[in-house]
């Protein structure tokens, strides 16, 4: 089941998406949508409880897409495919390293990029993140299914020089839309070998599997929950391919996740 946020004259809903996606990279319509004969059943409530879908439906194309969660926090992993840890001179860390994006770095798709004016290189890394159904801590590592909702795209957008010079992360990674999030959150699905894809101006630059991941999802939960609780819509994100590569003014981003769709963001200059 896909279940997108979106806003239909000024209103905020969730919607159950029906039909067939487009092909990969193809958001036509307003910023934001996602056309091609799909079509949002609003659902009455929120995705994070049990919830019944009213029947009302609308074309996907005449609503905005919104980030498909809007997370107490984003908790993020990185060195966790070798190649890419290995393309910046790391190595695979004993342990996650985990860092957290602020709920003000997230943006939906079809949302800016705005580069911030602190950076001269800032980079794209394409991940799959894990949305969190329930408060949880402390998941055994059986029972980690029961507490996600699903999966969605995410690019985990880093001002690579700031982070090479600064000890901590939180300005490189966590600057003003640095975390977009997308299209929908996908509720069926096994993570465990997905293609992962980057695109900038549509020229490949990262391609991937999940199955690559150093440490799967279950051990980053278990992880994670150790030291803290974890609230429904908050957002994991599990790490990213080789391949990373600078964005500049201009450029034009997409992810694309193997069985979730793209999520494509426009790089502006930052006003």
């Amino acid at each position: 089941m896909r279940i997108a946020r979106f806003s239909i004259d000024g209103n905020v809903a969730f919607g159950v998406v029906e039909g067939t996606a487009l092909p990969s990279g193809e958001t036509p319509g307003p910023p934001g949508s996602t056309g091609g004969g799909l079509v949002l059943d609003i659902i009455k409530g929120h995705p994070f409880a049990e919830f019944e879908r009213s029947g009302q439906k609308i074309p996907l194309d005449k609503v905005r897409l919104l980030p498909p969660v809007l997370p107490n926090k984003v908790v993020a992993i990185g060195r966790n495919y070798a190649e890419h840890a290995a393309e910046l001179g790391n190595s695979v860390p004993d342990i996650p390293v985990t860092f957290f994006k602020p709920s003000t770095s997230v943006v939906g798709p079809g949302d800016p990029i705005a580069y911030p004016a602190f950076s001269d290189e800032v980079h794209h890394e394409a991940e799959l993140a894990v949305v969190i159904g329930r408060m949880c801590r402390e998941v055994p590592r059986e029972r980690v299914g029961e507490v996600i909702l699903g999966y969605t795209c995410a690019n985990d957008v880093t001002a690579r020089d700031v982070q090479q010079r600064e000890n901590q992360w939180a300005r490189a990674k966590g600057f003003d839309t640095s975390c977009p999030l997308g299209p929908w959150v996908e509720t069926e699905l096994d993570p465990g070998d997905l293609g992962i894809m980057c695109t900038v101006n549509g020229e490949q630059r990262q391609l991937g599997r999940t199955s690559d991941m150093v440490r799967p999802i279950e051990d980053l939960i278990v992880h994670i929950t150790e030291a803290m609780t974890l609230l429904p819509g908050d957002v994991v994100l599990t790490g990213t391919p080789a391949g990373v590569g600078p964005l500049n003014v201009g450029d034009e981003v997409a992810v694309t996740i193997e069985g979730i769709g793209t999520l494509t963001n426009k790089v502006i200059k930052r006003g």
